[in-house]
């Protein structure tokens, strides 16, 4: 029964999205489903975009072994990411009426740090999307009691993502998601109250909880608070720099729906998220026996204690709640996770090379570009042996060290040039490289090396002499010619901003 439950909800899923792509007339409608999405889906898409893999089975799973110090990461840095965003750049980026993320560092700095910003940004996708994969092939695996292996399972779930992601874009992003955040919120409340039951109660367990020292968040000594902030800034300011927040940003109908709306997303993700966390713990208060998973020489295999759990001691009903939830979780970020980095590539990486592509000719390229990074994730998937908690961490660290300072100073900054976002960029990437490399167990983590290299960067070649001409604009001047194009789209002309 279960089975057959797991391949019709999937099929539901691709029926809303091949739905919704009946709605997909335009590039803009494919990108940022015509930036009319009313608050209540806008919601959705941020909670169920985020609301992935990681948090249902990594992050749970984390806490379990490690407690509140091991998570500093998801949900804290995520959450404040989605605030920080909505607050200091919702409005901006809807203003500036963009297709992508990659156009605001092609206007305030020209095609080259264009190029290089998205390259970064498209690569930070591989872990995350790879983590979506890693997790529906793990669902699908366990739930055919191992009949299919999980790299078979893996590249199964990768063609579902793929099939109803392909043609309806971010409006399929958009219905799927509601639909999925229905299900996470019914189905995970239930199961953990069957859980909690099972546990002796919600007192019990975190009674248990604070008695292992599971709620000590902050660390004793100094290193320990070096790579918590390195956890924390990773999520916090790594995934600022990203296509997904900026797509559901500008998916709202107007800029006041796209600061809400993100708010809104962000808290209702942080306060969810502890669900799949207590479900965990208590599934441990319950049945010790799951502890001897933190063993396994695998880290992936501590991401089995859900799933274990639910199908060798809760009934049907909960089987279903659990992994229609699990699955709702899983579909609504691999879907997201595959378009953002197709968006970004495609205009900012492609697009600069071939200027006079059409509307038509770009929709198409952005189908071909999403069946081949969901090949190229897929790779990444099958070849790595980490936790889903670790693939996303490690994913936020390429934008955090390459594309998260030339973003604030760009935006905020005005003597902000060329000439120091490349050597922005150049400085933290290689500088992060490097630590990984030669110093990755020293007490700073590289991603902060990284991060105060990019810093540093910016601030000396913005007001060095100039060696390389600016080729950027100011904040408003572009502005002001998104305002231009808006009017012009008015009166029939085209909205998209180019300068």
């Amino acid at each position: 029964m279960l089975i057959t439950f797991v391949a019709l909800y999937l099929l539901i899923t691709i029926g809303i999205g091949l739905l919704a792509s009946r709605r997909v007339h335009s590039s803009k409608d494919y990108l940022v489903a015509g930036r009319s999405l009313p608050l209540y889906m806008n919601v959705a898409t941020v909670f169920a975009t985020w609301f992935g893999a990681e948090t249902v089975l990594s992050v749970s799973a984390t806490f379990a072994k490690d407690g509140l110090s091991g998570i500093p990461g998801d949900p804290f840095g995520a959450a404040a990411c989605l605030v920080i965003a909505a607050l200091l750049f919702a409005r901006l980026f809807y203003r500036m009426n963009l297709l992508t993320i990659g156009d605001f560092y092609k206007l305030r700095y020209g095609k080259a740090v264009e190029v290089l910003t998205s390259v970064a940004i498209t690569l930070s996708y591989l872990g995350w999307t790879s983590a979506q994969m890693t997790a529906l092939g793990l669902v699908i695996h366990v739930l055919s009691g191992g009949a299919l292996e999980l790299n078979q399972a893996i590249m199964m779930g990768a063609l579902v993502v793929m099939i109803y992601t392909i043609f309806g874009g971010m409006w399929s992003v958009a219905f799927t998601d509601l639909f999925q955040t229905v299900v996470i919120v019914i189905g995970l409340t239930l199961v953990a109250m069957l859980v909690s039951d099972s546990a002796g109660g919600m007192g019990k367990v975190v009674e248990h909880a604070a008695a292992e020292g599971k709620f000590a968040f902050f660390p004793s000594d100094a290193p320990g608070w070096w790579a918590m902030a390195g956890a924390f800034f990773a999520f916090a300011f790594g995934s600022i720099p990203q296509q997904d927040v900026f797509q559901r940003m500008t998916s709202a109908k107007d800029e006041k729906t796209a600061v809400r709306g993100t708010i809104i997303g962000g808290l209702v993700y942080f306060g969810f998220a502890f669900v799949p966390i207590f479900i965990a713990y208590a599934a441990l208060v319950a049945h010790p026996e799951l502890g001897k998973l933190f063993g396994d020489e695998d880290a992936r295999v501590i991401q089995r204690i859900l799933p274990d759990l639910v199908l060798g001691q809760m009934p049907t009903w909960a089987q279903v709640m659990f992994f229609g939830a699990l699955l709702s979780a899983i579909l609504s970020t691999a879907s997201g996770a595959l378009l953002a980095p197709t968006a970004i590539f495609t205009e900012n990486v492609l697009r600069p090379f071939a200027p006079h592509m059409g509307d038509r000719q770009f929709l198409f390229t952005l189908r071909i570009i999403l069946v081949t990074f969901t090949a190229g994730a897929l790779l990444f998937a099958l070849n790595s042996k980490s936790t889903m908690y670790e693939m996303v961490q490690n994913a936020y660290n390429v934008t955090l060290a390459g594309a998260f300072v030339p973003l604030v100073a760009g935006a905020y900054w005005k003597r902000a040039n060329t000439q120091g976002a490349l050597l922005s960029i150049i400085l933290g990437i290689g500088s992060w490289l490097a630590a990984s490399q030669v110093a990755a167990d020293a007490m700073v983590p590289p991603n902060l090396v990284g991060l105060f290299a990019s810093a540093v960067g910016m601030v000396m070649g913005s007001l060095a002499p100039s060696l390389v001409a600016n080729k950027g604009h100011s904040i408003e001047a572009s502005l002001h010619h998104a305002q231009a194009a808006a009017e012009r789209a008015h009166h029939g002309g085209h909205g998209r901003s180019h300068l």
